[in-house]
């Protein structure tokens, strides 16, 4: 992880940027001595955690009745339009 103030981090954000994205690298920027960022590489997300989630927690049987009785409570908003 690689530490660097908010001027340097300003000037040098597309290098900052190619390192995080060709070389997974992670910047701290800090302000004042202080860390105040952390810029680093976005996890990937794919089909397979997606199917891997999806099968390690089963359907909520009470799901459907739940976003029923949710909307039920939402009150209907009428606003005039002034054109």
């Amino acid at each position: 992880m690689k530490t660097v103030n908010a001027t340097e981090a300003a000037r040098k954000f597309s290098e900052m940027l190619d390192g995080v994205e060709h070389r997974g690298q992670t910047y701290v920027v800090t302000r004042g001595g202080k860390p105040v960022a952390r810029i680093s590489p976005v996890p990937a997300a794919n089909g397979r955690g997606v199917k891997r989630l999806l099968r390690d927690h089963q359907p909520d049987a009470d799901w459907p009745a739940e976003v029923s009785a949710l909307r039920a409570d939402l009150p209907i908003e009428e606003q005039a339009w002034n054109g």
